[in-house]
């Protein structure tokens, strides 16, 4: 009997001190809080002050199997947050079609920037710019309401963020601060006051639909240039930061952010440790010293900086925007490199370590042994692939296995838009009235972004919004049938939204007269290029039910050709594809898109290939070309190398 009372009374005591614990963890839960001290000028985590050096680094450019060792490399400089976007666009592709897997795996990704001992600035928009097509905007929006104005109170625009946020916040709300998780700043839209519409009753409306899901368990805050911060920027309740790059006159800069925002912690959501790049011109380089020293200004001016970007990796795919400011337009090329503290491919940069012993003597950083991954990743020169020349586009072939759907007829050409296609190329075709006079001048109204001009499947021009080239004359005896085969290079991701692809006025030849001669009575076939209807290609190649001949030639006369070829692979690492010898086009490796390639025009020249989309033993290699091929003609053969070495400065 005593022994049976002792258990009783032991387990009870252990009962007892179990339920004082979990209180205990409750209670410290509970307690936890990121806020603002406006009088000290601080963050407060949990009632302490606190400071946040952070480095930028998008989940969606890069693959899922090196986020991790990304993180790892990101935490031994010293940065103690984590800094990204969330897409939009990459996880609702489609109108009530919803991605969360893969590179879409943003619950993943924030457990990993937890686990590496990261807190997290989110930044879900939900426009982002970032030099991504439509700022992260998903195409549809304009598919499904074709007068919608976005980022602003338009019904029909809020309506989609609600539904957007409803679908994406729940899954988050585990993560924000307050909840137990790494999130400690949420950002309300992004750089605002550089947009027209400063649409102020949007800004409030957006604040409280982030805030029904955050719920005061994180700081929310803007950000924008200290030249429009004045301008449509603060938002009550919101805490406004800015953002500006290395030479800067920091005094200015921040006198610009007080000027809105009196109290309460300095912030660079935005420091610029290099730049985007465009095609057509040259690589954008910042000097790792200035950048060194920059940073050591802003902290010791107490302010908390994030990298823009510290990792800037690839936009993959179609995934590149374009911008329209000053020189026309202008699209983004396929690295996003940027010139940052870590190369396009995770490796440290000479900025990484003077980054470091910055970052040093104000925070505590990791040893250097547990540099893990500071080490540059294996890289390998596979050699040379050689391809083959296996269909034409613009053959039935081509049309059979490329083309998303029927053609379409209707009196004018249709835009990506109302195709609901995301990217790719659009066909229109057309027969020629009769040509009056001889060359007849051909015009193509509106046209975004590029367009070759075929007749009866001969190569007569190329036209470019970018060029102001938007005809090409015509001679007589050409041919009856006039074909458009328009590609979106990249929608505008900067204050230009609703960037609407394909021909969106007139088409006209001239008359006699003088007169134009609209041209009515198009058909219009979709080539999203999609990886899944390449892969499809191919597989119908292989099977010998696909194959055509295809007349081997430098020039591409008869539209764009897809080329295929294998390549063996032992020891996997990280290759670069030079595309040098090509004209402009897309690759693909084992059915991935890898993104748009154009030497032609530069700088970029190589492709980065991760070494996790390789396998061991036979590797595909698919290139579509839409203007000029590298063959060699002493062997007839058609070649790309695979690189140790990326060329950016080309």
């Amino acid at each position: 009997m005593m022994n049976a009372l002792k258990y009783k009374l032991v387990t009870g005591l252990i009962f007892a001190s179990l339920l004082v614990n979990l209180e205990g963890c409750v209670a410290n839960q509970t307690k936890r809080s990121f806020t603002i001290d406006h009088e000290a000028n601080t963050f407060l985590m949990d009632s302490k002050p606190f400071r946040y050096v952070s480095g930028s680094f998008h989940y969606f450019r890069a693959l899922p199997q090196v986020w991790e060792e990304r993180l790892k490399t990101m935490r031994a400089a010293g940065l103690n947050a984590i800094d990204t976007y969330i897409e939009w666009s990459l996880h609702n592709p489609h109108d009530g079609a919803y991605n969360w897997d893969g590179i879409a795996n943003i619950e993943r990704f924030l457990e990993l920037a937890q686990n590496a001992g990261f807190y997290v600035v989110l930044r879900p928009g939900p426009y982002i710019c970032a030099e991504r097509d439509n700022g992260g905007l998903p195409h549809w929006l304009s598919h499904k309401y074709p007068e919608i104005k976005v980022r602003t109170s338009d019904s029909n625009y809020q309506l989609e963020v609600s539904k957007w946020y409803a679908q994406l916040m729940p899954r988050l709300q585990r993560f924000f601060y307050g909840n137990g998780g790494p999130i400690i700043t949420v950002q309300v839209e992004n750089e605002y006051a550089s947009f027209y519409a400063c649409d102020a009753d949007h800004l409030i409306w957006l604040r409280d639909e982030t805030e029904k899901y955050v719920q005061g368990k994180a700081v929310l805050f803007t950000t924008d240039q200290p030249k429009d911060v004045k301008r449509c920027a603060k938002i009550e309740g919101v805490h406004a930061t800015v953002d500006f790059g290395i030479g800067s006159n920091f005094d200015s800069q921040w006198s610009a952010m007080r000027s809105v925002q009196p109290t309460g912690p300095l912030v660079n959501s935005e420091f610029y440790p290099g730049w985007l790049t465009h095609w057509e011109e040259e690589n954008q380089r910042r000097d790792a010293n200035e950048v060194a020293n920059s940073l050591r200004l802003m902290l010791e001016a107490g302010a908390n900086v994030n990298f823009y970007m510290f990792f800037g990796g690839t936009n993959f795919g179609f995934t590149a925007g374009a911008n329209n400011y000053g020189k026309g337009y202008v699209a983004d090329i396929t690295s996003y490199d940027y010139d940052a503290v870590m190369d396009e491919a995770g490796n440290v940069t000479k900025k990484f370590e003077l980054v470091r012993k910055v970052i040093s003597e104000f925070l505590e950083v990791p040893a250097e042994e547990n540099c893990n991954g500071c080490i540059t990743t294996q890289r390998l020169a596979y050699g040379n692939v050689t391809l083959e020349p296996i269909g034409n586009l613009l053959s039935q072939l081509g049309r059979t296995a490329l083309a998303h759907g029927e053609p379409i007829k209707a009196a004018k050409p249709l835009t990506f838009e109302e195709l609901d296609q995301y990217s790719g190329l659009v066909l229109y075709e057309t027969e020629l009235p009769h040509l009056e006079i001889d060359p007849t001048l051909l015009t193509v109204n509106e046209l975004h972004d590029r367009a070759y001009v075929f007749v009866d499947e001969e190569l007569v021009g190329t036209l470019s919004v970018k060029n102001g080239i938007l005809s090409v004359p015509l001679s007589k005896g050409f041919g009856s049938r006039l074909q458009l085969l328009v590609e979106n290079q990249g929608r505008i991701n900067y204050e230009t939204l609703n960037d609407t692809k394909g021909i969106l006025g007139d088409i006209t030849v001239e008359r006699s007269n003088g007169e134009k001669q609209k041209l009515n009575n198009w058909v219009t076939t979709s080539f999203p290029l999609e990886s899944s209807q390449m892969t499809s290609f191919i597989e119908a190649y292989k099977n010998d039910k696909g194959a055509e001949i295809v007349q081997k030639s430098k020039v591409l006369k008869n539209g764009p050709v897809i080329y295929y070829g294998e390549f063996e692979v032992e020891n996997l690492g990280d290759t670069y594809l030079n595309s040098i010898g090509w004209g402009k086009g897309v690759a693909y490796v084992n059915g991935f898109n890898l993104g748009r390639y154009w030497p032609l025009v530069g700088p970029q020249m190589t492709l980065y290939l991760p070494k996790d989309l390789l396998q061991i033993g036979t590797n595909t290699l698919v290139i579509l070309e839409y203007q000029t091929a590298n063959l060699n003609t002493e062997n007839g053969e058609y070649v790309v190398a695979l690189e140790d070495r990326p060329q950016l400065d080309g």
